[in-house]
């Protein structure tokens, strides 16, 4: 028979038939039985759905817009922000070998003294941070950075997010805000310098983008938001408040730019918080507000020139205020005042509560400490107190900073701190109930209260014989004229210092 006929006999025809129907049986059993295909109750089920095409045309349209802004502001950005390598020499005195010491170095010699080559050696390491263009003053460009990355440099190179790299020198630092600034000149006009914005309409939520050169990788972006603000406690005793971000900061980010979505450096990138010493969403920066001035100090006199009030605050909690008659205020406690400081000759005493200054509500100690120290010397400054339950306003002509006359205690009155005597107090250091007065808690060295005998743990029970049992008491009787004595408690027995008169 030909293939033709083979091809279209009914034997085969009714094979295949038989065929078709099996594997179409056992399709619509497997689709049957694994549910493919089948709708969920209540669903509407499609063949086919473009992802794209199921995202709201909206939505979709307003991430690409974000998506573009971060793009645009790292764009701008990146080039204003640079690498900062560093050499620092220190010097170590050579170690000594096993032998070097009396007597037997004087009888038999050194014999590991080299010759005599063991004088003082010079060390040298390496660090790397980050840096912000802020200024550019003719063909020298300005870069802000952290005193930790380059306060102690010998050696300063500056690179760009190009490539290019720079000798740089150091212009001025300052460790209390922990802040340098260097310079370079690479006869570039180019060179883009940095928008500062405004760091005090900051709040929390705002996005930010925290950028630099972490573990040395050049010019790395991240994102996040302002976790916080005014977070005090920064390393080194840091007297900034800070910007808390959950941007990732590592190693190598110290001295580099926060940005708002709008590109405007708010914040330097200083520390975090941190069990491993990577990031852990715990980074801080230094508000740019904080650094303004500091900018122009380091520029105009080398260094940052800072306000001098002349007092010694003290932090207060509520039983203590309460104790002093100052209630559930606002502000920070003046606990001693240095004589002949600008607060002194202004009429400001020991025991004074400051709630405003130059019409800002003063919210605490911190914040009064960077306040007064960005006051310009010999200006007045108009300070709002609260004093024996009373309000008063006070003028003060502030001056510059003088470390040699702010550390000077032997002019800060009275110099000591007392707290109320509480039944904790006199449990923990077993002071009889009735003992009347106030526990001085700290006695400061070279004071007036040191040199006329006090001591931490005494017991103050008067001032000039007249008995003090809280701390309006105490402060109301020490701000009076005359000489002052104080009579105390201490092991049980009554004592009286000698007399001070200031």
């Amino acid at each position: 028979m030909s293939m033709q006929k083979k091809l279209f006999s009914k034997n085969l025809f009714v094979f295949n038939l038989v065929a078709l129907g099996v594997i179409f049986g056992f399709v619509i059993a497997f689709a049957y039985f694994t549910g493919f295909g089948r709708a969920l109750p209540g669903k509407k089920a499609y063949a086919q759905e473009s992802t794209a095409a199921a995202m709201d045309a909206s939505s979709y349209a307003q991430a690409q817009a974000l998506q573009n802004v971060f793009r645009q502001v790292s764009k701008n950005v990146l080039p204003v922000v640079v690498e900062i390598n560093v050499t620092e020499t220190t010097t170590q005195n050579a170690p000594q070998g096993q032998g070097n010491e009396f007597p037997w170095n004087y009888f038999f010699g050194n014999p590991n003294d080299n010759g005599g080559n063991n004088a003082p050696q010079q060390r040298q390491s390496h660090g790397l941070g980050s840096g912000v263009i802020v200024r550019k003053i003719g063909s020298t460009y300005y870069v802000l950075t952290n005193n930790h990355v380059a306060g102690n440099a010998s050696d300063i190179k500056i690179q760009l997010n190009d490539g290019r790299e720079f000798t740089a020198k150091l212009v001025g630092k300052d460790d209390r805000k922990d802040v340098a600034l260097v310079s370079f000149e690479p006869k570039d006009d180019s060179i883009p310098v940095a928008i500062l914005g405004d760091s005090n309409v900051l709040q929390v939520g705002d996005i930010t983008l925290a950028v630099g050169n972490p573990f040395g990788f050049v010019s790395s972006v991240t994102m996040g938001i302002v976790s916080a603000l005014q977070r005090n406690g920064g390393p080194d005793n840091n007297i900034n408040d800070f910007i808390q971000t959950d941007a990732s900061i590592n190693q190598g980010n110290s001295g580099g730019a926060l940005v708002n979505i709008r590109g405007e450096v708010i914040g330097i990138n200083t520390w975090i918080a941190s069990p491993t010493g990577g990031s852990i969403g715990l980074g801080f920066a230094i508000p740019i507000n904080n650094l303004k001035k500091a900018i122009d100090d380091f520029i105009n006199k080398g260094k940052v020139q800072y306000g001098w009030l002349g007092v010694s605050l003290s932090d207060a909690d509520k039983d203590f205020l309460k104790d002093a008659g100052i209630g559930d205020k606002s502000g920070a406690f003046v606990s001693q005042v240095f004589i002949d400081s600008p607060a002194d000759k202004g009429g400001m005493l020991p025991g004074d509560f400051v709630t405003r200054l130059n019409g800002h509500d003063v919210k605490d100690t911190n914040e009064l400490v960077r306040l007064v120290g960005d006051l310009p010397a010999g200006k007045d400054a108009a300070f709002s107190i609260t004093r024996d339950g009373k309000s008063v306003d006070l003028n003060v002509r502030i001056e510059a900073r003088d470390d040699k006359i702010a550390t000077n205690n032997a002019k800060l009155w009275p110099g000591t701190i007392v707290v109320p005597l509480t039944d904790e107090i006199r449990k923990q250091f077993d002071i009889a109930s009735d003992v009347k007065g106030l526990y001085v808690a700290q006695v400061s060295d070279k004071t007036p209260a040191s040199s006329m005998g006090l001591r931490d743990g005494d017991v103050v029970t008067k001032v000039n014989d007249k008995a003090v049992s809280n701390i309006r008491d105490f402060y109301k009787a020490i701000n009076t004229k005359g000489s002052k004595t104080f009579t105390f408690e201490r092991n049980g027995s009554e004592l009286t210092t000698t007399a001070f008169r200031h």
